[in-house]
């Protein structure tokens, strides 16, 4: 039985035993080395561990697993960092362990007929993304930290992202998984196969668990046609109820046509025309409600700019649609989806703000943002409400802005009621309180709540059965 004692140092000989099994480059120790893997990217939390191990490959972190667990020291996997909720940071006892998949990077193969692509933990979301196009292909998953999140990390969190509406979370892009499991060994589920009714599905188990079950080393991945016709549009919209009848007039043309659905308040353009360069406004005016509107086909004569121009016109006969500029180039519609991108960063350099990702039913969208936005008004006066995100698959970020001269440590002090009363809202609903970016070590205490009994039991009884000593990502998901 391994020493899980809170209490315990680091044993005596692991750190020596970890730098002969993964070398020099595969064992960081010295405090410059350590630091970018103590913080989370949002600055929520900060830690402390005595080593980052970085395996070479599968077989090199499933030795070092066995390692860490006969010596009972918890381990923290780690991929771009870029979570939203604390799920990849280490606590401040100093005893976890960092493990990063970072230098597992490799694309180990692309089938173009098979439409797969088997990518390794470490592989940059956008690295994918290129490996597909340059074979042909599409792997549409696509988030704004893209350049920096990695298949592992959005595999570990079944994230979401701006296509969802139209392909699905990672877990529906996902065939088969490579995992390490708590005591070492290797299950191998690399399978290519579309059907494979063979007993349980593990490889769902182990997608969206942020870790507390095993370490995801490799995945087989879907790919889809490349698009051969594309529009893009940026809508200025009369209201949240406009920006819904703008996309059910898009989805009932052409559904599958509907490749991104993004709503943006006026408040969060704003910063981002304040803050981010090179950024301007498309449009003639301001509004307070905009959409971008994002089409795509693998057929080069969908005629999806036609499409477009016919639909915003009657959207704009209809009071729906009060302004709007189509793409009329690649470099353009970048700089148009820039506005959206931006967001996060924006909100950042305007000062202190509180993240609730939270989903309802797409027809009760617009309901949410009014009556979110109303009571985080009455409940911190002078804050602005940034809501933006994904109308189409019903997911919105209910953002909320410091108001302005408030100090942000006082105003981040209000952070949980500022997520409660979100939350309210979001329950009435029938909605989640964590809609893709899960729950890390942030909303950790909103489970019991919102998934207690039955369903947090089978839980707690799957993560025992896998991980009896509790040492895969410890703090994440569970109370």
């Amino acid at each position: 039985m391994p020493d899980t004692s809170a209490a315990s140092p680091t044993p005596p000989g692991l750190l020596d035993a970890l730098a002969a099994l993964l070398g020099p480059r595969g064992l960081l120790t010295a405090p410059e080395d350590l630091e970018p893997h103590l913080a989370d990217w949002r600055a929520l939390y900060r830690g402390a561990t005595p080593c980052v191990i970085r395996p070479a490959d599968t077989a090199e972190l499933a030795a070092a697993v066995k390692l860490c667990a006969s010596a009972g020291v918890p381990m923290v996997p780690q991929g771009g960092n870029t979570s939203m909720v604390g799920g990849a940071t280490p606590d401040e006892s100093g005893r976890q362990v960092v493990v990063s998949l970072a230098r597992l990077n490799r694309i180990r193969a692309i089938d173009p007929v098979d439409m797969t692509m088997t990518a390794e933990a470490g592989v940059v979301l956008k690295a994918a993304q290129n490996a597909a196009a340059d074979s042909g292909c599409l792997f549409p998953l696509s988030l704004g930290a893209e350049g920096t999140a990695t298949i592992g990390g959005v595999l570990s969190t079944n994230a979401g992202g701006n296509t969802t509406v139209r392909y699905g979370n990672a877990r529906e892009l996902m065939l088969g998984l490579e995992v390490v499991l708590p005591d070492g060994q290797i299950w191998d589920g690399l399978r290519r196969l579309r059907k494979d009714n063979t007993g349980y599905a593990l490889r769902h188990l182990f997608t969206g668990a942020e870790g507390t079950l095993g370490f995801i080393t490799a995945a087989v991945l879907r790919m889809y046609p490349r698009p051969r016709d594309t529009a893009l549009a940026f809508c200025a919209v009369a209201d949240e109820d406009a920006a819904l009848a703008l996309f059910r007039r898009f989805r009932d043309r052409d559904e599958s046509a509907v490749r991104a659905f993004e709503y943006m308040s006026g408040t969060g353009v704003d910063f981002c025309l304040t803050h981010i360069e090179g950024i301007t406004l498309p449009v003639q005016a301001r509004a307070d409600h905009y959409v971008l509107v994002d089409l795509a086909s693998p057929r080069p004569d969908a005629g999806l700019r036609d499409m477009a121009e016919s639909l915003l016109g009657e959207a704009m006969e209809a009071g729906e649609v009060l302004d709007a500029v189509l793409a009329e180039s690649e470099a353009q519609a970048q700089k148009l989806w820039k506005i959206r991108e931006e967001h996060p960063e924006a909100q950042k350099r305007e000062g202190a703000s509180v993240k609730s990702d939270v989903s309802v039913p797409v027809s009760r969208v617009p309901e949410m943002i009014r009556r979110c936005s109303a009571d985080l008004r009455k409940l911190i006066p002078g804050s602005r409400p940034v809501p933006f995100g994904h109308i189409g698959d019903g997911n919105i970020h209910m953002n909320l802005e410091q108001p302005p001269g408030m100090d942000p440590a006082a105003f981040l002090a209000r952070s949980h009621d500022i997520m409660d009363c979100v939350n309210a809202v979001v329950r009435e609903m029938d909605g989640s309180f964590s809609a893709e970016h899960g729950i890390g070590r942030l909303k950790t205490d909103m489970m019991p709540d919102w998934r207690g009994g039955a369903e947090l039991d089978t839980m707690r009884r799957i993560k025992t059965a896998l991980d009896p000593w509790g040492l895969m990502n410890p703090g994440k998901v569970f109370p």
